[in-house]
């Protein structure tokens, strides 16, 4: 049943309400990798230790996003030595947030663990992940708060965060941590695509739905490089804008255009108003002064903002409309067709994948 309380909710929101209070009763272990070939078995090995304490059924997909190492090769062995393991392999690069696309889709957890493949996410925080969502939360986001990483990394790590929590009002920490533990109807609601999977705590909070965030473990890197630098700080601001945009003025384009088209038009139309009183009361020559063409300019722009907010107020109006399925760009998966338990999440997808 709905209470009262919740009416400032989404409709999906509310509609979800009571499965999000359910008990926890089945484990996705989801992990982008892309040449990691010399953790894997390791982090695999720590994983099902962990999991056998937690006791729940379980199931680990490994997305391998272009590695050109034998990543993928250890996966297929992995997955034929343990049927719990899952794998996508990507054609080539698509990026985190595709990966973390492709594993939701096919996820059938009740909860959706995301991790790094690189061992410096510690697999023993698993049950405080997991006691974290038990205390009514639908999002645990991890925090390292001590960093096992070298300055050109956390530097723009801390600017960006820092950038974060005031434009989107969401308080924490680490947008930047992969560590993260989802209900399964989160992963449903927010689409990830180009580089938003560092923001699925803005678009979760932005769907009502409510947001923790957990300090862990961190550790050095043992194997391989990291596959981040400063570059990355540019496409986070870049994508920020796209955030705010989308969880702030998605349904209501008008009050983003509207009101510098409002001041633009205002100005033009005072100062034309002005131009006017000069021309037929102090009867001045106005055809070479700037202002007149700065009025002119002002009202063309104002026109144009209004024009775009009309344009995007017909787009959000017909936003709520059924998406079509694209098919993922995966080359072949292991273990799909095989695996043992539990409800699909989305079938008609999972098998455009499993086709993949």
């Amino acid at each position: 049943m709905v209470t009262t309380r919740h009416t400032d909710l989404p409709v999906s929101r509310l509609l979800s309400s009571d499965i999000t209070e359910r008990p926890i009763t089945s484990l996705t272990i989801l992990i982008p990798v892309m040449d990691e070939e010399g953790n894997l078995r390791e982090l695999h090995q720590r994983l099902t230790t962990v999991i056998a304490r937690i006791a729940l059924p379980y199931e680990i997909i490994f997305v391998d996003d272009g590695s050109r190492d034998g990543t993928w090769r250890l996966i297929s062995e992995l997955s034929r030595s343990d049927h719990q393991v899952l794998g996508l392999r990507h054609r080539r690069n698509f990026g985190k947030a595709q990966a973390l696309s492709n594993g939701f889709a096919v996820a059938r957890g009740d909860v959706i663990v995301t991790m790094d493949g690189d061992l410096q996410d510690d697999p023993d925080e698993l049950p405080r992940f997991l006691s974290k969502l038990d205390e009514g939360y639908d999002l645990v986001s991890g925090w390292k708060q001590r960093r096992k990483d070298p300055l050109g990394k956390t530097v723009p790590s801390k600017v960006f965060n820092w950038t974060v929590r005031r434009s989107s009002g969401v308080q924490l920490h680490d947008f930047n941590c992969g560590f993260k533990a989802y209900r399964r109807e989160v992963t449903s609601s927010i689409r990830l695509y180009g580089e938003l999977h560092r923001f699925t705590p803005v678009l979760a909070h932005a769907e009502g739905f409510r947001i923790a965030e957990l300090p862990v473990k961190h550790h050095a890197r043992q194997w391989g490089s990291s596959k981040y630098g400063w570059s990355r700080l540019t496409k986070g601001f870049l994508d920020l804008f796209t955030v705010i945009f989308l969880t702030q003025y998605r349904q209501r384009p008008m009050h983003l255009f509207g009101l510098p088209g409002l001041v633009s038009l205002a100005l033009g139309v005072l100062l034309g108003v002005w131009l006017t009183f000069v021309k037929l009361v102090l009867n001045d020559s106005i055809g070479t002064r700037p202002a007149l063409l700065l009025s002119v300019l002002l009202v063309v722009i104002g026109t144009q903002f209004f024009g775009l907010g009309l344009i995007g107020e017909y787009q959000a109006h017909g936003s709520n409309t059924p998406r079509s399925v694209q098919k993922p760009p995966l080359k072949e998966t292991v273990g799909l067709r095989t695996r043992p338990y539990l409800e699909a999440n989305d079938p008609d997808l999972e098998s455009s994948v499993a086709a993949g």
